[in-house]
């Protein structure tokens, strides 16, 4: 049998030749924006029905298989349909001891405040502290009344209401916690989806200088996230697809990002072939089939990147890189099926008043680029040593990294509850307003309890409650350390060591420090799992794209280089101006998949267009017609991306800014140094080896090696 006969080079799949006349058709674009406008009517509703299947409970942001997620999950079976929480109103005077007035004035609050308790229990207090300086009121609320917030809000008014002069009253403990992390999240959709559409909005109005062009891409970009929002909405919902606020909310940056940049890579195609051909309908089923593929390795690399976090033990993690998966596939779907629609329903006049006329050569604003593709051709060697060396030095700052967030340094305006634990903290035993919680079988309880109370670091322990049938019985061990703390964290360790020994208790120790030790270590341990993964998986997909090995090889170096050195940058940031005193424990894991999956997009754009123009005119010809072409393009579309993940960084949460500000980086220094310099000077200093093994390494550097009747006619 003989051997099946390659398809000559640069042929597209057949495929991806009948999806291009789709939308990019005379009848099929009619037909693309009546699907749309039926799927939006049909399924829209639903888009904003995602809050109800979104987990703001403390496990969705625990490692899945966490001792303390274990906790949490026992103590359902202690609260039935409510669950007691408590607030703590603690009255502190700085240098002076409380008075009776004082002492009159907390007395007074417990008696106003008594309706708010359930039956069954009362408030304890007021609880004077050893230095004299702080009452304390515990006033236990429930979650099963009409308006949990409302109980909160009412603590805070009695407490704050009528307070001798210079005594300090604040109203903190879990609920206090509870109710402003809620309020945190609150509008965070709602919040970054109308900044980031701010946003977006003004930089296609610079970037085009139209008044009408910019409308196409924003337009798109609204469908994708109503279809993004769906999807997830469905998913979540029938496919456990876990969606906590926080994934919730990036989603949308990602979206309206990851989608402006493919309208800015389809537009710029489009554009060109504009020039070339009198039919847009022809023009834009040939900047499809072109710009395609670029487009669509660079969402399939996001998006599996993205999918990788599957594999992360924290549940956050795990939730933002699945939600995140879904958004990029969502806008990729709208950027090759209702953009070009949209653009071939209305014709050339949306790029007024720099409308592109058929047989003319395109604006000379490139020559920017032929310049600097000109100075790298002179030295490459050079250009790339001293970027090595420049980003180098950017990531020797990331050394000494302060990691581990406590709880009063996790938002950039300190709520109410975190005031009132410092105030805690500074006259009680500091774990005495949230104390560590272990939960043992009753048979066990007073061998559990004699163990626990010999650990070093214990304050005290006293049994809680018991389960309806007996069975099981909570234990709250008061910590002499604050809750956040190194101190309270080894001693957690101690813990657990000693009430593990206990035969037949099956104790198992959680609360508020508990969890933020089981979900440092699973940081630690799902960076060593989830990395090595990302990078095979990027690196597979290259070398599928791009035929070849040593370019991937050489991509993927420049992406990692570029995320130290941006990790470096932002700790100066952190640590000089923004005053953050330590990195979230996720955002190493959670920048690198962000980073490696966006900056190797840029990489994609511009090594797939090198390799276009290489098969036409020889490799260096090809690097620098390929870095000329997409430089205007790829440039706009890293600002775009850069200035939607920086809205990210306006957010009241610290780890949230963090993560806005340490991907904005990473895709500027991406989009202006790797793929600028870096790239092209590597792929200019290595020769046409960096195609081997492909036909491309072996071929003459200024000869046409494509067959005769894939190359194009030359411009006149």
């Amino acid at each position: 049998m003989s051997a099946r006969p390659r398809p000559p080079a640069g042929r597209r799949p057949r495929a991806l030749r009948r999806l291009a006349t789709v939308p990019g058709g005379r009848r099929g674009k009619w037909l693309v924006l009546a699907a749309w406008l039926l799927i939006v009517m049909a399924l829209g509703p639903l888009a904003g029905k995602l809050g109800e299947v979104e987990d703001s409970s403390a496990n969705a942001f625990l490692p899945g298989n966490a001792e303390s997620a274990q906790v949490n999950t026992e103590l359902e079976k202690f609260r039935g349909q409510d669950e007691i929480i408590p607030a703590v109103a603690v009255y502190s005077r700085d240098d002076a001891r409380t008075t009776r007035a004082d002492a009159a004035k907390a007395g007074a609050d417990r008696t106003a405040l008594a309706s708010l308790v359930p039956e069954g229990q009362k408030i304890a207090g007021p609880l004077p502290s050893d230095d004299g300086k702080a009452l304390m009121l515990v006033v236990p609320l429930t979650t099963g009344s009409d308006d949990f917030t409302a109980d909160l809000e009412k603590v805070r008014d009695v407490a704050a209401a009528g307070a001798p002069s210079g005594l300090d009253v604040a109203v903190g403990g879990p609920a206090g916690s509870l109710i402003d992390s809620i309020e945190v999240f609150g509008d965070l959709d709602t919040t970054l989806m109308l900044a980031t559409g701010a946003v977006v909005t003004v930089l296609l109005l610079i970037t085009y200088r139209s008044p009408v062009l910019w409308l196409f891409p924003a337009l798109s970009v609204g469908f994708a996230a109503v279809l993004t929002q769906v999807a997830t909405y469905l998913l979540a919902k029938y496919a456990s697809l876990p969606v906590d606020p926080q994934s919730a909310g990036i989603l949308m940056v990602l979206v309206f990002g990851v989608g402006t940049d493919y309208a800015l890579l389809l537009i710029a195609r489009y554009r060109e072939e504009l020039h070339r051909h009198e039919d847009r309908h022809e023009a834009m089923r040939l900047a499809l089939r072109r710009s395609g593929p670029a487009v669509i390795a660079s969402a399939g690399t996001i998006a599996i990147g993205l999918a990788c976090l599957a594999l992360a033990d924290i549940n956050s993690s795990r939730s933002l890189g699945l939600v995140g998966a879904v958004g990029v596939v969502c806008a990729l779907l709208a950027m090759i099926t209702v953009l070009p629609a949209l653009l071939a329903v209305t014709g050339r006049w949306v790029f007024w008043p720099f409308v592109p006329r058929y047989g003319t050569e395109p604006r000379a604003a490139r020559t920017v680029w032929a310049r600097i593709g000109g100075l790298l051709e002179r030295r490459p060697r050079w250009s790339w040593l001293m970027t090595v060396g420049v980003t180098a030095a950017l990531a020797l700052s990331a050394t000494g990294l302060t990691m581990g967030l406590t709880n009063e340094e996790m938002y950039q305006d300190k709520p109410e509850s975190v005031v009132a634990q410092e105030k805690l903290s500074a006259h009680y035993p500091s774990g005495s307003s949230d104390p560590a919680t272990v939960v043992v079988r009753t048979a066990a309880r007073d061998e559990v309890r004699q163990a626990a109370s010999a650990v070093d670091g214990v304050e005290s322990v006293r049994p809680e409650d018991r389960t309806a049938d007996g069975r099981l019985t909570t234990l709250s061990v008061v910590l002499d350390d604050a809750p956040d703390s190194e101190a309270a964290r080894k001693t957690v360790d101690r813990l657990r060591d000693a009430v593990h020994q206990v035969e037949d208790a099956d104790a198992l120790v959680g609360g508020t420090t508990a969890e933020l030790l089981d979900t440092r270590r699973a940081a630690q341990s799902d960076l060593r799992t989830v990395i090595p993964v990302v990078l095979a998986v990027v690196l597979l997909v290259l070398i599928a794209l791009l035929r070849s090995l040593v370019a991937p090889l050489l991509l993927l170096a420049t992406v990692v280089l570029s995320f130290f050195g941006a990790l470096g940058a932002s700790h100066l940031i952190f640590t000089q101006l923004l005053d953050f005193p330590a990195m979230d424990n996720s955002l190493p894991l959670m920048g690198f998949v962000f980073l490696v999956a966006l900056g190797i997009d840029y990489n994609i754009f511009l090594m797939t267009r090198v390799r276009e123009e290489t098969a036409l005119h020889g490799h260096t010809k090809g690097v620098l017609s390929g870095l000329t072409s997409t430089g205007g393009v790829i440039t706009s579309a890293g600002i775009v991306l850069a200035a939607t993940f920086a809205v990210i960084a306006t957010m009241p949460l610290v780890s949230m800014a963090q993560l806005g500000v340490l991907v904005g980086i990473g895709v500027l220094l991406d989009t202006l140094v790797v793929r600028t310099v870096l790239v092209p000077s590597l792929a200019l200093d290595v020769g046409a080896r960096v195609w081997w093994p492909s036909r491309l390494g072996q071929a003459p550097t200024t000869v046409d090696v494509r067959p005769a009747k894939e190359r194009e006619p030359e411009k006149v």
